[in-house]
């Protein structure tokens, strides 16, 4: 943009600062960017949502994140913040779409709306299957914004791009997400974060490992120390044992049986589930069926009704065959 002579007001950075390589929850500071000086005004520090003083004078606002297509990564609430502030102060809002490295299935829980924060938002399931300006598009029409205002919403779509695209991340979309694998997996092993177990922050397998200092039986072992992205992980410098999911094979739905076999290979499950767990869910109902013993398939099957009235409405906003 500055090479093109745009005059850049400000940047608005979300979770992970403009760069990148904040941790997890870590709260960011507003700031000047090192390279260019303009001023990084932070969205997730003091507020989430641009104030009325921050977009003075901006007379356009362009959004470019890259997403992954679940429902807890938190650049989905900072779109619907954003959009909402536009919507409020009469500024057009461009969003730069970009390939969704989970497009390829849609599933898990739709949220329920006692457990909306900003892990979860809108009454989506866990993995919805849209690029983010395509989910943009969803927020618009569906009236998700305050008081059902609408942002002046342009979309610009990705070329040659469709459904049945395939799509690698070459640059880590969040500190933890280091490669292909952890985008795939994360979904699936994101359900864990809230539970006693570790997911691999604090090595170089984040969403690729999972384990705890108990499961002894396990022969794979690994200790989580400081590192890029997890200044304090859990379980740091304690030697755990667990699962090997870096060859695992790409998911094509909500993989259940980590969760599963984590839970039900605790020695103490009664303290295995963390009070975390059933806001990133989304609902109660998944806790109760895993401590009843409910199986997967008729857990699956509890998802359905809700699952397919939202692919209903999803059909409404896709852009891409």
């Amino acid at each position: 943009m500055l090479e093109n002579n745009v005059d850049i007001h400000s940047i608005f950075a979300p979770e992970h600062g403009f760069r990148g390589i904040a941790d997890a929850g870590e709260l960011i500071e507003n700031q000047q960017d090192s390279k260019t000086g303009i001023p990084i005004i932070s969205l997730y520090g003091k507020n989430k949502k641009p104030s009325v003083d921050q977009l003075t004078e901006v007379e356009v606002m362009v959004f470019d994140l890259q997403d992954v297509g679940v429902r807890f990564f938190t650049y989905l609430s900072t779109l619907h913040l954003v959009m909402e502030a536009c919507a409020e102060n009469n500024i057009p809002l461009i969003v730069l779409d970009r390939p969704n490295p989970n497009l390829h299935y849609v599933d898990g829980p739709v949220m329920e709306k006692k457990y909306t924060s900003f892990l979860g938002m809108h009454p989506v399931p866990i993995v919805y299957g849209m690029t983010i300006g395509e989910y943009a598009r969803m927020i618009n029409g569906e009236g998700w914004l305050k008081s059902n205002i609408t942002c002046q919403l342009n979309v610009i779509p990705v070329e040659n791009y469709f459904r049945n695209s395939t799509y690698e991340i070459t640059v880590r979309p969040s500190p933890n997400l280091p490669n292909a694998q952890s985008i795939a997996l994360y979904p699936s092993l994101c359900l864990l974060e809230q539970t006693v177990m570790s997911v691999g922050r604090g090595t170089d397998f984040q969403f690729q490992i999972y384990g705890h200092p108990k499961l002894t039986n396990n022969n794979f072992s690994f200790t989580p120390v400081p590192n890029f992205g997890s200044k304090n992980p859990k379980f740091k410098n304690i030697l755990c044992y667990g699962v090997d999911l870096t060859k695992a094979n790409r998911p094509n739905q909500l993989k259940l049986k980590w969760l599963m076999d984590a839970y039900r290979s605790f020695p103490d499950p009664n303290n295995f589930f963390l009070k975390g767990f059933n806001r990133i869910v989304g609902n109660s109902n998944l806790k109760e069926q895993l401590i009843s013993r409910v199986n997967k398939k008729e857990i699956r099957k509890s998802w359905e009704p809700k699952l397919n009235a939202f692919k209903e409405i999803r059909k409404k906003y896709l852009i891409y065959n």
